[in-house]
């Protein structure tokens, strides 16, 4: 005898009967798309073949288990996932959230569905509902926590660049779609000359992390050393409304009385091999920014919140990460979008400038091109052999004020 989905489901009066149509139903439409292949199938569509037969089989059995016939219908689900049979993929997952609306693996599809589609909001809410059911932040699957991590990045950098085009309705486009139209507006706006007004900046950082993400996600956490890794967006963040001092390696900071002052700036930046001295160069290291030249380990190997690696071609920048990153020696690595901001069009976009500018000039050209930072004061980097004179002259010319040891650039 059937026994019935009573209590599986909250549905209306006549549920259990209603049920059992919206698994029949599914059923049948599972075993038509098999009937429906007209070639042999590929490997993942074998696999999603072999997932509806199982499914089929639970469903008419003499006595079926209502757990059993409710994890093969999970498995045609991932398995359609996995063959990119979205529209097959999003009616198992409507079914199964109808049938058991509390199912973390119903959710969990659910997301995976809609992601696979380009839906990302959609595929947030769902995996937020995952996460919640399975106990709420940080609990659940790892892989899935990544994936609503990322999606919610995303999310952000597009909802940033929505503010400054409203009339692209970017949130409302697909996720597949967005790259292109982001690509337009940004072409525009250059074009019209007005690269260095702040929505520009702003929407320019915004289309270099969407993108980044979109195309090749976060760099693994391996190849991080175990850090977060951070794009533009989160960098923005951290240095909005925070002064900020980048102190160069120039020995002649070494016997000055600066130290205290330096460590009393809202974010302290150093660059590439450094030494810390208490009364002249000051002691805090918030964020190091060092080139993928840089070979001394004891710079490595300081403790910083922030860890910005820059190499101009990706496979130095690759290089320097997996040899050189000291695990648990930062909290945060800049990634693939920071790896070289000065001439990477999809983000400052500045080729004039020598390939693998000094790391100074290059901390210094981000923060002014992010323009978060009311105060932004370089140490040291008017003295000689810290800057190209090319590098140089840019500073000396964009700068407030340029006292003593000091440039101030905001």
């Amino acid at each position: 005898m059937r026994k019935s989905w009573a209590g599986l489901a909250r549905l209306r009066p006549g549920s259990v009967a209603r049920a059992e149509d919206l698994l029949t139903a599914c059923v049948r439409e599972c075993a038509s798309y098999t009937a429906g292949l007209t070639k042999p199938p590929g490997p993942k569509r074998t696999k999603l073949v072999t997932a509806i037969a199982a499914l089929v089989v639970e469903h008419t059995a003499s006595e079926p288990s209502q757990a059993r016939t409710f994890e093969a219908l999970l498995r045609v689900g991932d398995a359609a996932v996995a063959a990119e049979e979205t529209r097959l993929a999003r009616r198992v997952a409507d079914t199964a959230i109808a049938l058991r609306a509390r199912s973390r693996g119903a959710w969990r599809l659910r997301g995976q569905t809609a992601e696979s589609e380009g839906r990302d909001k959609d595929a947030i809410d769902a995996y937020e509902r995952y996460q919640a059911l399975a106990g709420g932040p940080g609990k659940g699957i790892p892989e899935i926590r990544e994936r609503l991590s990322l999606l919610r990045e995303k999310w952000a950098a597009l909802a940033e660049a929505s503010r400054i085009l409203p009339e692209e309705r970017l949130t409302e486009q697909l996720a597949h779609d967005v790259p292109a139209i982001l690509a337009r507006a940004v072409e525009r706006r250059l074009a019209a000359g007005s690269a260095a007004d702040p929505d520009s900046q702003r929407l320019a950082a915004a289309y270099a992390t969407y993108c980044r993400l979109a195309d090749s996600g976060r760099t693994d956490d391996p190849l991080l050393g175990g850090a977060e890794p951070i794009g533009v967006g989160a960098l923005r963040t951290r240095l909005k409304g925070r002064g900020v001092c980048v102190v160069a390696n120039a020995e002649d900071i070494r016997g000055s009385d600066l130290g205290e002052e330096i460590d009393s700036y809202d974010l302290v930046v150093r660059v590439d091999s450094f030494r810390l001295d208490h009364a002249s160069t000051g002691t805090r290291l918030d964020l190091h920014a060092v080139s993928h030249r840089t070979e001394s380990p004891g710079c490595w190997r300081r403790k910083a919140d922030i860890r910005l690696v820059f190499g101009d071609k990706p496979a130095q920048w690759r290089q320097a990460i997996r040899h050189r990153l000291v695990p648990g020696a930062q909290k945060c690595v800049g990634d693939r979008s920071l790896s070289r901001p000065v001439r990477d069009p999809a983000l400052i976009g500045e080729p004039r400038w020598a390939a693998d500018a000094s790391t100074g000039f290059t901390v210094a050209r981000l923060l002014d091109f992010l323009d978060v930072s009311p105060r932004i004061d370089l140490i040291g980097f008017n003295l000689p052999g810290q800057l190209r004179p090319e590098e140089r002259q840019w500073l000396l010319a964009h700068a407030r004020r340029n006292e003593g040891l000091r440039i101030a650039l905001r």
